[in-house]
């Protein structure tokens, strides 16, 4: 098993051609650019709002748990360029199986989405996170001037 760095989602910032997901460890900060509308329904979850209607990832989340299934951990496991990949992992148990334990191929930011409504862990595989550089620089700017264009 791969080595994994648990990180958190730090900002979450709009950009002219989507949006900027920061995730960090506390010490280092990397970014992965997601299409708008993941990124309100990451922003959606991570506040606490309700849809009207479910959303995709509402529905996803409600499926799973008719199933039996709960969300274990998302890894974010390779990078090529500026294209991420990530592993949803899922924990399913109920009258028909045993436990059973579920890796599936995903797009980082839907996992985040799902990540953020089953208040799971998130991860980069160690090879991922080394191979990044510290974006945290780029978040203060971004954030700064967010805070320009207030005022």
């Amino acid at each position: 098993m791969p080595k994994l760095v648990r990180v958190e989602i730090i900002a979450l910032l709009p950009t002219q051609a989507g949006c900027a997901v920061f995730l960090g460890d506390g010490s280092k900060v990397i970014l992965i650019y997601i299409d708008p509308a993941v990124g309100l329904s990451i922003n959606t979850a991570m506040t606490g709002q309700k849809a009207p209607r479910p959303l995709t990832h509402d529905l996803y989340m409600l499926t799973l748990q008719a199933f039996g299934a709960e969300v274990s951990r998302v890894v974010i496991n390779e990078v090529d360029g500026d294209v991420f990949y990530a592993r949803l992992i899922l924990t399913a148990e109920n009258e028909i199986m045993e436990k059973k334990i579920i890796e599936l191929d995903a797009r980082p930011s839907d996992c985040l989405a799902i990540a953020a409504r089953a208040e799971a862990p998130i991860y980069v595989t160690r090879a991922v996170w080394d191979s990044l550089e510290d974006r945290s620089h780029f978040l203060d700017q971004m954030k700064n001037q967010g805070d320009n264009d207030q005022a």
